[in-house]
């Protein structure tokens, strides 16, 4: 997922304040983007690019 009104940062500050927690996947720190799980356990990746609004 790529947050569209507003940057990385806020969103998972965002994404951590209704409950998704990070998830390690294997991850080496350089990456661009937030592995993360939902409160469910469902995992999910967080872009650092945002993208236009369909």
């Amino acid at each position: 997922m790529s947050a569209t009104d507003r940057d990385q940062d806020a969103e998972l500050e965002r994404l951590l304040a209704l409950g998704a927690e990070p998830a390690a996947v294997g991850q080496t720190g350089t990456e661009s983007w937030h592995v993360l799980a939902d409160p469910e356990g469902n995992e999910f990746c967080l872009l650092r690019k945002r993208i236009q609004p369909l």
